[in-house]
């Protein structure tokens, strides 16, 4: 008999990944904000992804015009790594804030919350995340520990969720902006969506 089970058919999304750093963008050290983006979306995310992404430096106006670029090329999501302190180079949220039609500010305030638990100085981030058309663009910490534990949040010994990460709430805030359906792999993070707005396995 044929085999008529059919692995699920998941939505392919774009993703924009900016890593943002004069240093890292003029050759001085390795970057590592675009490999730890690329493999923790790669970890977490069933869908077939087609990466963007950019490394860049501290300059507001390129930041503002590269992340209007990876919208405009339809990336549902952009992430940002980099320049989100009180240094005078560091102009990422105010970059981002200059091309946004909406702010999200939860993202920002789970995200210092996250970090409060390791180090004081997580009230110096100044993280943002915002809406441009039907993307969402969220600024993430330089560090890839970092970026990682407010992606997926802290769990203790066993495993157990302790503290929630901001990707949680991803995938229905794409929803209700008109982007794909992203589906993701509860082990690295797991989605809430409401009842009504779960879609059945294709």
């Amino acid at each position: 008999m044929p085999d008529t089970h059919k692995a699920p058919s998941y939505e392919p999304v774009k993703i924009g990944i900016v890593s943002i750093s004069d240093r890292a963008s003029s050759g001085t050290y390795e970057d590592k904000g675009l490999p730890a983006l690329h493999d923790w979306l790669k970890r977490a995310l069933h869908n077939p992804i087609a990466f963007e992404p950019r490394l860049i430096p501290d300059e507001k106006e390129r930041i503002s015009a590269t992340l209007v670029e990876l919208v405009d090329a339809g990336c549902s999501l952009v992430l940002t790594t980099g320049g989100t302190g009180p240094a005078l180079r560091d102009v990422t949220p105010e970059a981002t804030l200059a091309v946004a039609d909406k702010e999200m500010p939860g993202f920002g305030e789970q995200m210092r919350q996250i970090s409060l638990t390791f180090v004081p100085t997580a009230i110096l981030s100044r993280q943002v995340a915002v809406i441009r058309g039907q993307s969402l663009i969220i600024n993430l910490p330089g560090q890839p520990k970092a970026i990682a534990e407010t992606l997926e949040g802290l769990k203790d010994d066993s495993g157990a969720q302790r503290v929630t990460g901001i990707f949680a709430a991803v995938p229905y805030c794409i929803d209700l902006i008109g982007g794909p359906y992203l589906e993701t792999r509860p082990e690295v993070c797991k989605a809430f969506r409401p009842k009504t707005a779960v879609r059945p396995q294709r």
